[in-house]
């Protein structure tokens, strides 16, 4: 039950007497003050160096793979280390966010980003790329849950800056980092001499240790823990001061409070989350179309990311044939262009239609993009224009649509203390059928041409399915108080 005084308004102090006005105060007002939109920058800075990370290799590929000779399996096994290491490290960063708490990962995660991306540059074979790049991945693994739940649990359930809005927000920073990505290579690869070029990659991927070490030392200052997972565990002093001294609001500790830390000799609760068990909730009859739902969403929209996304570079280059400038600048555009604005309008339209038919709407685009793709094949003249057209319009329905609301479906399905397990548990599923379509994808347009957009369209089609069939919609639901 919640504080009735909380519910009425009669005071501007809010007084706490359980985890459940805890989150009353948070759902009704959110986080107020200077320090919220530090939270925001911050916790989509991990989100940022991600994509940076996933995306630096996407132009290089093509420079690794004569550089150190590479089949086909190696250069799809180098683009994919990443994502065996984003599964490991979303599978236990999800146990271990709801376990010890979501500022401890946010504060180790960077370390991993830094330490990788300086190994990557200066590796000297495959090899020692490929095993940094699965250190990166562990970073990436770690970095979702965590930020994904402190952008939600800072945020109020409904009203301008809810937590539809801001857990959306990942897609526009994602596409804004992936395109910042190809304007770091369109920098380089202009001011450095032909001769040079074969570096290219080491640079771009070397300069990802910059952004993540700026945000490792910006995080320490402003960034605590998360009030509700506090409130979860059964300390409510701290929760209580968290609320106050970084989320601006109003809040007083009630002396008979029903949980608290020691100091406030209250009753200890017992602590919520981070338990094994979690996994298995997550198919409790509560929850299990909800874990569905989000699997198919995540599954089938990141199968075609990776395919036409990832792949921008090897499409244009390989099956468009087009010059290297072509490719970045085309790539450029579509990411910052298409995918930031695409991002940014699902953003302002979730509140309005829904995450539900945002993510059906999204997936129908894509698979006609593709059909269309696949029609026109190896395009020439005017039809370069249409064939770009068209990856311009799979990334804009992808960073709208499914792409950003997969992160709704995964954080916003479940409560505080299965938040972090729903996440991680969902992203290293989604990582494991992105290293089939990493490693898949060269083989297949190898061998398929411009044929592959027929087996890659049935993704956002089964997506389209499984969100038809399933009425789940996450949108301004508040799960916490489902119990």
């Amino acid at each position: 039950m919640s504080n009735p005084d909380i519910a009425a308004g009669a005071v501007n102090t809010r007084t706490v007497r359980s985890a459940s006005d805890i989150h009353a105060i948070l759902a009704e007002f959110g986080s107020q003050g200077t320090k919220t939109k530090a939270v925001i920058i911050l916790a989509l800075g991990g989100i940022f160096m991600d994509a940076y990370d996933f995306s630096s290799l996407a132009f290089g590929i093509t420079a690794i793979q004569e550089q150190f000779g590479l089949s086909g399996f190696m250069t799809g096994l180098v683009n994919a280390s990443i994502m065996i290491g984003a599964v490991i490290g979303a599978l236990f960063g999800g146990y271990l966010v709801d376990r010890f708490g979501r500022y401890k990962l946010f504060m180790a995660d960077m370390v991993f980003f830094v330490v990788a991306a300086i190994g990557c540059a200066l590796a000297p074979n495959e090899w020692v790329l490929i095993a940094f790049r699965f250190v990166m991945g562990i970073g990436v693994g770690l970095d979702l849950p965590v930020a994904m739940a402190f952008l939600a649990e800072f945020s109020k359930l409904k009203g301008k800056g809810n937590r539809s809005q801001r857990v959306n927000a990942w897609s526009p920073a994602w596409y804004t980092a992936t395109g910042i990505g190809y304007l770091v290579v369109l920098i380089i690869f202009i001011s450095l001499p032909y001769e040079q070029h074969a570096i290219l990659w080491r640079i771009v991927v070397g300069f990802g240790a910059v952004p993540a070490l700026i945000v490792l030392l910006v995080r320490r200052r402003y960034l605590a823990e998360s009030p509700e997972w506090l409130a979860n565990q059964g300390d409510l002093r701290a929760a209580v001061d968290v609320m106050r001294t970084h989320h601006n609001l109003e809040v007083e500790l009630a002396p008979d409070a029903l949980g608290g830390s020691s100091a406030t000799g209250g009753a200890q609760t017992k602590p919520a989350g981070g338990q094994w068990s979690g996994f298995a909730e997550l198919f409790a009859p509560r929850y299990r179309v909800r874990t569905i739902v989000a699997l198919c969403v995540s599954v089938f929209s990141t199968f075609g990311y990776n395919a036409v996304a990832y792949g921008t570079p090897l499409i244009i280059t390989t099956l468009f044939h087009q010059t290297p400038l072509i490719t970045i600048v085309s790539s450029l555009i579509i990411n910052l262009g298409f995918g930031a604005i695409g991002g940014l309008l699902g953003m302002t339209i979730v509140n309005r239609f829904g995450t539900r038919r945002i993510t059906l709407v999204g997936f129908v685009i894509q698979a006609i993009a593709l059909a269309l793709l696949a029609v026109v094949g190896i395009p020439s003249g005017a039809l370069v224009l249409v064939s770009v057209a068209m990856l311009a319009a799979f990334v804009f329905a992808q960073a709208g649509g499914p792409g950003a609301n997969l992160m709704n479906y995964a954080t916003l399905s479940y409560p505080t203390r299965l938040r972090g397990i729903g996440i991680g548990f969902n992203q290293s599923v989604l990582r494991a059928f992105s290293i089939v379509s990493l490693i898949m994808f060269p083989i297949l347009a190898a061998s398929l041409g411009t044929g592959v957009f027929w087996i890659v369209a049935c993704a956002p089609l089964a997506g389209a399915i499984a969100v038809g069939i399933v009425k789940w919609d996450p949108t301004a639901k508040d799960v916490e108080d489902e119990a």
